[in-house]
């Protein structure tokens, strides 16, 4: 098949859905097929100078009327191919859109924060994110062929509010690189004293939980001096970070605002536990990354998370927005460590599934599937 991957974004591959954007292409490349990509760094200059993600939809609508016999099938993250979808026509490129979390999900978490006070509205939002935008992703779900949503609270909602068809309407899972796979295991050993070292992965914003994730980690930090904390891919300055912990502390807080996704492995080598305190999460690719890696989660009960981890099973799942069970939860691995080390190997099985040569497979089958029923005499 000859495919066409677009998103609303840069293509880095060390960012979070682009880089998995990208690495869906290689694992379909992999498996045989030809994958091209449409994203902001193609767009013309002129569109360049403007609002990006406002004439995204246009400027892929205007390269597909020009292309469009280039491909078989257009995959397109939510909101970009919604004017594609009303100018199309049946003989047209398979048209899917692909979810990396849904918006509307995401904007109910948002409303409700707000409404707790815990965060400010800005003036701007409802302008485009919290207006324009959501009825984007509600037209290019509804106009298209397949729809992939990330897990089963996003896939109802579409369906359920969003209307879409039930029939068109699947789960696929987001993967992590087959390197992560299979990689040696170590146990901590039984011991008070042996260091423990916590990671949180990802950008240093409201949505992400850090709110109710610093409280609790200030707490741990001052009792339990042999507690060590990684903050990666903060996307912020070390100073911003610091500031939100006590002074004292901070010979034992580790802060990267960037790093190479390659990287990961190594830089996550001798930790122990991974923090992971979303409000809303569409997936969770680091989560799975970190199981890998042999690291045992505490996480909130989002709709993503639950997707991948069966609590006190493979994880210690937490309500969401809540500072003193995530303290106890990172107390409870880091005072029993027999737990702590069946709760890493169990997370460290779990995430042996989510390999991106598999989940890609189950993908194309949906492709191969709908471009069949295409065919068929009607």
């Amino acid at each position: 098949m000859k495919i066409l991957l677009t998103i609303h974004h840069y293509l880095d591959p060390d960012s979070g859905a682009p880089g998995s954007v990208l690495k869906l292409g290689q694992a379909y490349e992999s498996l045989g097929h030809e994958v091209s990509y449409y994203a902001f760094d193609h767009l013309p200059k002129w569109a360049q100078k403007l609002s990006e993600e406002v004439v995204f939809p246009a400027c892929l609508a205007s390269h597909l009327l020009k292309h469009a016999d280039r491909y078989d099938v257009v995959d397109a993250s939510t909101g970009d191919a919604w004017l594609w979808g009303q100018l199309r026509s049946q003989r047209s490129p398979l048209l899917v859109t692909r979810s990396h979390g849904l918006e509307h999900i995401v904007h109910l978490q948002y409303l409700e924060e707000v409404n707790r006070g815990k965060q400010r509205r800005s003036w701007k939002y409802p302008l485009y994110r919290g207006g324009f935008h959501l009825w984007e992703v509600a037209q290019s779900l509804r106009c298209a062929d397949l729809a992939f949503l990330l897990n089963q609270l996003d896939l109802k909602y579409a369906v359920d509010t969003l209307r879409l068809d039930p029939d068109h309407a699947f789960v696929t899972h987001n993967g992590i690189p087959d390197n992560f796979l299979n990689r040696p295991l170590d146990p901590l050993e039984d011991t008070a004293t042996t260091p423990v070292k916590i990671a949180q992965i990802g950008t240093y914003i409201a949505r992400k939980g850090i709110q109710y994730s610093v409280p609790a980690l200030n707490a741990i930090l001052a009792r339990h001096p042999q507690v060590k904390l990684t903050l990666l891919g903060t996307d912020c300055p070390v100073e911003q970070v610091l500031a939100d912990f006590a002074p004292d502390l901070g010979d034992r807080i580790q802060v990267i605002p960037r790093f190479d996704h390659q990287q990961l492995p190594n830089l996550l080598s001798d930790h122990h536990i991974k923090l992971f305190t979303p409000l809303a999460e569409g997936f969770g690719k680091v989560l799975v990354e970190a199981m890998a890696l042999g690291l045992a989660p505490v996480t909130t009960a989002a709709s993503g998370p639950l997707e991948i981890v069966t609590a006190d099973h493979d994880a210690l799942v937490v309500p969401i927005g809540n500072s003193q069970a995530i303290e106890q939860a990172l107390e409870r691995l880091i005072c029993d460590r027999s737990l702590l080390n069946t709760i890493r190997r169990q997370a460290y099985n779990t995430a042996q599934g989510f390999g991106w040569s598999t989940l890609a497979q189950q993908r194309l089958n949906l492709y191969q599937m709908a471009l069949n029923q295409r065919s068929r005499p009607q």
